[in-house]
């Protein structure tokens, strides 16, 4: 349990996570996966980052039950700061980060994909937002990288999510593959451009990062800031009190 990486093909590298049962991450975990990311593309043979999880689903965001688990707001801390360095790991990889998503990418899991460079995804991968069923929020950022504006706020405000179909329609996913498929379908794409030259993909990314016309870290602070409101008022108290279990 926890994140590994790993070196299937030359150039590409792997990086796993896998917290039981549905990729709920607690703090340490948020942490972990951003040491990983960034020592994944600071490898000099690196050239492409596939991220990939184990497990019913790709991420499910924070770990609730640590929150509520935790007096005071130092979990509630560690989480926003974990997610805050996941996210812009996965952004600022030095070479590109290719997602590769099955079963649910909720919360925090948008908040790494849409950070991504691209995302293979199977078919029964969903993607959504449900940050204010939990007493939270954050993460529009990301998820406005995944799709047009107006349908990022009624997916924000409903807490729906979209199918990997309906985000390939939109351009935000590369390919929808059977989950049988995924692994072989993000490497792929990892392995085509990993063989791009090291020195030029690396340019390339840094080159694409600087005409990006969101700072999608100061946009997610600014979100984040939301999120402690919420909590300070006992708003996000009253709501997480409501969620039930993982399942």
């Amino acid at each position: 349990m926890g994140v590994s990486t790993s070196a299937p093909h030359d150039g590409v590298r792997v990086v796993t996570v896998d917290f039981p049962p549905v990729n709920a991450l607690p703090v340490r975990g948020w942490h972990e996966l951003a040491e990983a990311v960034r020592a994944a593309g600071a490898d000099p043979g690196a050239r492409c980052v596939v991220l990939t999880a184990a497990g019913r689903g790709f991420n499910a965001g924070v770990d609730i039950k640590e929150i509520q688990r935790s007096a005071g707001h130092d979990a509630l801390i560690g989480a926003n700061r974990g997610c805050y360095e996941a996210f812009a790991a996965v952004y600022d990889c030095e070479v590109p980060v290719v997602a590769a998503v099955h079963g649910h990418c909720l919360g925090g899991g948008i908040g790494l994909v849409g950070n991504a460079d691209a995302i293979v995804a199977s078919e029964d991968a969903v993607f959504g937002l449900p940050e204010l069923d939990r007493g939270a929020l954050g993460a529009a950022t990301h998820l406005a990288r995944l799709v047009p504006q107006h349908l990022m706020r009624a997916l924000y405000y409903t807490s729906r999510t979209a199918t990997a179909q309906e985000l390939h329609r939109h351009g935000s996913v590369w390919q929808v593959v059977s989950r049988a498929e995924l692994p072989d379908a993000a490497l792929a794409l990892a392995r085509e451009i990993a063989a791009k030259d090291g020195t030029l993909i690396r340019l390339a990314k840094a080159a694409i990062n600087g005409i990006d016309p969101v700072d999608v870290r100061r946009s997610y602070r600014f979100e984040q800031g939301f999120t402690f409101e919420a909590n300070l008022n006992g708003t996000a108290d009253r709501v997480r009190s409501t969620f039930g279990s993982e399942e």
